[in-house]
Parts: C-alpha cells; sequence; structure tokens
C-alpha cells in the first residue's frame, strides 16, 4: 500500500464547523480513517481527518499560496482574468 499523505494528527484546540457532506464522500473518509489505521496502527475518527485534509488541500494549491504570499485574497472563481 502507498504512503497515505495523512500522517499523526497534532494535537489542536479545535474550532467548530458544521457541514454536510455527499455520502459518497463520507464513504471515502470512512474509508480512508480505516486505511490509517491499518497503516498507523491508530484508530481514528473519520471527521478528525477533514481539517488536515483541507489543510492539505491549501498548502498545495499553487494560487492560493501565491495570493497569500502576496497578500491578495484569491478570486472567487480561482483563475485569474
Amino acid at each position: 500500500m502507498p504512503k497515505l499523505r495523512i500522517g499523526s494528527l497534532p494535537d489542536d484546540k479545535p474550532v467548530k464547523v458544521t457541514t454536510e457532506l455527499p455520502a459518497s464522500v463520507h464513504r471515502d473518509l470512512v474509508a480512508y480513517a480505516e486505511a490509517v489505521a491499518r497503516e498507523n496502527g491508530q484508530r481514528i475518527d473519520p471527521a478528525k481527518l477533514i481539517a488536515p485534509m483541507l489543510a492539505r488541500f491549501m498548502a498545495t494549491d499553487r494560487g492560493f499560496v501565491k495570493a497569500r504570499r502576496t497578500g491578495h485574497s484569491p478570486s472567487a472563481g480561482g483563475g485569474e482574468g
């Protein structure tokens, strides 16, 4: 099995956010948590994966990183006009 992108989860003070996920995304999230448990031997609540996944996504989004570095907000459409 290839190495998963999400490793151990940091202990950080959370901010509560409530959202709805499509059933297919939830199933994949549960499957990912099971894969983490198999790989790391660390049982994880699937909901606790959402924050590190979003953080990883934002850290690797070139447009967002560039906008943040230059102090500009990314456009709502995600692209430059």
